[in-house]
């Protein structure tokens, strides 16, 4: 008799939950948890889904490109919803909470576009997860406020779990890297402007035409903070040193920096109490 593992228990129960529901609109970033959430709606409800993509100057081009071709792949009806968390004071005055304006702009522009598209019925699902709780998530409040489903978090389906989940189905995002909005490299307190995410999207995308897979790009002013593995050092101020620097300068930086430290997710918020 086979014995069911924990994984296999949550997943089983994943299923039901998401099979008990009349459709599923997911909010739908591209990345690892929301990609999982997507293919386990689709698996569990058909074509009784829809994806919604934020699209804004937070979200780089490579990223909107990802989620649309995981859509695609997976032959699921995807909506680009354009978003503007930029008219939003609190989102752009960039104080600790701003994750709360986006997902707020998130939420109100998802129950506007579904009401047009007759899903009315059917919740929104997003994909947080257990292991979100321990970091800085306002946008999370947001989310209760709207009445948004976080299926995983619900049932306890940590980040191993989603990544063993995805590559068990084969879903290019199984490795994909983690990542957050590009105002997330912002320092609290600086105004967030769309030329200024636009700015760090030019200086990512210098890393990740280097072949880089897991960084970020840290805005200081004039000085540019690059976060990287560890193991991409040697690498970075070696054979890329110049390229990088040149690089990072003609986006609009001064000066470029590699942090010791290394890749960490929330750096901005090691200055919170």
């Amino acid at each position: 008799m086979l014995i069911e593992t924990d994984f296999e228990t949550k997943i089983a129960a994943l299923h039901r939950r998401l099979e008990q529901l009349p459709g599923a609109v997911v909010a739908f970033s591209g990345g690892v948890d929301s990609a999982m959430l997507l293919h386990a709606c689709k698996a569990a409800l058909g074509d009784s889904v829809l994806a919604v993509t934020a699209d804004s100057p937070s979200l780089p081009r490579a990223e909107l490109a990802d989620a649309e071709l995981f859509a695609a792949e997976h032959g699921i009806e995807h909506v680009i919803l354009a978003t503007e968390e930029l008219r939003r004071k609190g989102y752009r005055d960039n104080a600790p909470d701003r994750c709360f304006f986006c997902k707020t702009e998130l939420f109100e522009e998802i129950a506007a576009q579904i009401a047009r598209v007759s899903e009315a019925g059917w919740p929104v699902l997003y994909g947080a997860i257990p292991d979100d709780d321990t970091e800085h998530r306002p946008g999370a409040q947001a989310a209760v406020q709207h009445g948004v489903l976080a299926p995983l978090a619900e049932l306890d389906i940590c980040k191993e779990e989603v990544r063993r989940y995805s590559r068990e189905h084969g879903l290019a995002t199984a490795d994909k890297p983690s990542f957050a909005c590009l105002a997330s490299r912002i320092p609290y307190g600086t105004r967030v402007t769309a030329e200024l995410l636009a700015q760090l999207e030019r200086a990512e995308t210098v890393l990740r035409d280097l072949g880089y897979r897991q960084f970020r790009v840290r805005h200081h002013a004039t000085v540019a903070r690059i976060e990287l593995l560890a193991e991409d050092f040697e690498r970075a101020v070696g054979r890329d040193r110049v390229a990088i620097s040149q690089g990072i300068r003609a986006a609009g930086y001064l000066y470029v920096s590699l942090d010791l430290t290394g890749y960490r997710t929330g750096a901005m918020n090691e200055v919170l109490p």
